[in-house]
């Protein structure tokens, strides 16, 4: 099966300031009641939850400058779960510029100011370039030119905001957490740019993840899985439930032709609401950190430790002097709590940690040895350094970095012959999670030795295949990725 995209430490105090009085505060209504039946009434028809609902979901057109007589490469856009404009022959004769429609997609109104969210990857253009027109139309046919407020691509959201003379009808939002399988949805948007439409269905799963099989490598996926019908341009529509409140912004489909098959994937409101308040309050989406390389459990490694169950996240590797070293956390402890909410996996621990702020203070509970300890941690900010020994400006994204001095060659038990750069750690999120391994050493970059990270930095050739030659428990061999 193929994975579709749908179409469409501590925060930075003194900016956020001064970015919160471009934008004002967002002022979403929320319901947190759960969805329940009302006794002697039988529901016959949804009709008025989605005349409620329906006029929220708006149509998001970008499009792009380009210059005519230049042949431009495949958007993005085409290969993802995407309403494209069909492209126009180059003119080869002219180079003047001209704006160019890139595609159609859907929004939702979550604030009668004119804030709206859909997905991140509808305000980008070709090779990730944000475009340089967003109009929005609205149910009343009424269009505006939308400013792009912000836009968090390991999310999928952005946030955009269009200035009206009248107060626009804003959706409410229910809490996702409550949503449960089986719960009546509608997925609302745009699909092939005919209208808005509607259609039905169930929540069939929560918690999706696909260990960034969908939104890409580092990515936090967390999704609401539905079987409502979800087609080409309904990215960044809503998901509503059978009171017409916003759970969730459709996002992806699993399918082998790119129509619905009825596998759909929606962002739940709770992390779009996070991450929208974020971008228009500090302009970016400050996230914790542990400071640790944490994995899953698998059933062998569960009776190695003693553990009736396979849910936690081990601890592979601490960081030096990261807020986890800092509060006692050790490589062989499981994590099974964050203050109250449980982890079950790695990716789920990565996901809690990374919805909290940078600073704030929280309780981990972990087994160690067969005993429970709760340790308490001041988290730090993935958009803050790595002290100590390792190397803070690695070239390669989610690669921890360090010289192979005499410590590692005894922590290790690195030969004397083995010269080279050692890899301390590579986060679940990394891209390069499924090539590179800690303890490796890597020898050369494309055929020259290197010894520091910098070295690494000036061999890596973007766009192209490069060749990396390693030594890994104590055979050596070649490592190809395209950077």
């Amino acid at each position: 099966m193929k994975y579709a995209t749908c179409f469409s430490l501590i925060s930075l105090l003194t900016i956020a300031p001064l970015f919160a009085e471009e934008h004002p505060p967002l002022n979403a209504k929320v319901d947190t009641q759960p969805i329940q039946a009302e006794a002697g009434k039988a529901l016959v028809s949804y009709a008025d939850v989605l005349d409620q609902a329906t006029p929220s979901v708006v149509t998001v057109y970008t499009s792009q400058i380009v210059t005519v007589g230049q042949v431009r490469t495949l958007p993005d856009f085409l290969r993802q779960f995407a309403q494209p404009v069909p492209q126009m022959e180059p003119n080869t004769g002219s180079t003047r510029e001209r704006k160019e429609p890139l595609g159609v997609g859907s929004g939702v109104i979550i604030s009668t100011d004119g804030y709206i969210v859909t997905n991140h990857h509808v305000v980008q253009g070709v090779r990730g370039r944000q475009a340089d027109e967003i109009r929005v139309r609205l149910n009343d046919d009424s269009e505006y030119v939308a400013t792009l407020v912000g836009s968090d691509s390991k999310t999928d959201v952005a946030v955009l905001k269009i200035d009206a003379e009248v107060s626009l009808p804003a959706i409410t939002l229910a809490d996702s957490e409550l949503i449960r399988v089986g719960d009546i949805v509608f997925a609302i948007g745009n699909p092939l740019d005919v209208g808005l439409t509607a259609t039905q269905g169930i929540v069939s799963a929560t918690g999706r993840n696909r260990k960034g099989e969908i939104l890409g490598p580092g990515s936090y996926e967390n999704f609401i899985q539905t079987d409502a019908s979800i087609n080409l341009g309904n990215s960044g529509g809503a998901l509503v439930d059978a009171w017409g409140r916003l759970i969730g912004i459709n996002t992806a489909i699993v399918s082998g032709s790119g129509g619905s098959i009825g596998i759909g994937f929606a962002i739940p409101v709770n992390m779009v609401l996070n991450v929208a308040s974020n971008l228009i309050e500090r302009g970016e989406v400050p996230r914790g950190m542990l400071g640790l390389f944490p994995g899953d459990l698998t059933r062998d490694m569960a009776d190695a430790f003693g553990l009736d169950s396979t849910r936690g996240a081990l601890v592979n590797q601490v960081q030096e002097d990261s807020p986890a070293a800092s509060a006692g956390v050790r490589h062989g402890d499981i994590i099974v709590k964050v203050d109250d909410v449980e982890i079950d996996s790695a990716a789920q621990l990565r996901l809690v940690v990374s919805q909290i702020l940078p600073g704030t203070d929280v309780d981990l509970t972990l087994i160690r040895m067969g005993e429970t300890l709760v340790l308490p941690v001041t988290l730090g900010s993935l958009n803050g350094k790595v002290s100590g020994g390792l190397v803070d400006t690695s070239p390669l994204k989610g690669v921890v970095l360090r010289a192979v001095d005499e410590a590692v060659r005894a922590d290790f038990s690195i030969p004397a012959e083995v010269e080279g750069v050692f890899v301390a750690g590579v986060s679940s999120d990394s891209p390069f999670v499924d090539k590179l391994e800690a303890q490796m050493v890597i020898l050369e970059v494309n055929g020259a030795a290197v010894d520091s990270a910098d070295a690494i930095a000036d061999q890596l050739v973007e766009g192209s295949q490069n060749r990396l030659y390693v030594w890994a428990k104590g055979t050596r061999g070649f490592i190809v990725f395209k950077l």
